[in-house]
């Protein structure tokens, strides 16, 4: 089993950036299929991107070209850069671990991009 426990997130203005982290603990964290998921409020959570074992990374169309999702094995860490931040990114940031038919999810970050 992994642990995860998101930080980074915040109030950001519109146009600016921030980097979420999730560090992971328990397990082989290189062995994970990691992604990024975000709830906005009423809304149903969604996938905003993945890394897989071997680096390979998929976003979400909203998000292609601002966002940046890496992960730092040595570290257990995973990333998400996020730049030219929008007020329809704001919600709770997820952070997920997986490993074939096993999940695990942090308590996620809220982040709040308004002027």
């Amino acid at each position: 089993q992994v642990q995860l426990v998101e930080s980074g997130g915040g109030l950001v203005q519109p146009g600016g950036s921030l980097r979420l982290s999730c560090a992971a603990s328990g397990s082989i964290f290189s062995r994970y299929t990691m992604g990024w998921y975000r709830q906005a409020l009423g809304k149903q959570r969604e996938l905003v991107a993945t890394i897989t074992t071997g680096g390979r990374t998929n976003y979400v169309d909203s998000v292609k070209g601002r966002f940046t999702i890496s992960r730092d094995n040595a570290k257990n860490t995973v990333y998400l850069q996020m730049n030219s931040l929008k007020p329809d990114d704001t919600g709770v940031y997820y952070c997920n671990a997986v490993l074939t038919a096993y999940t695990a999810w942090g308590q996620g970050t809220q982040v709040t991009v308004s002027s």
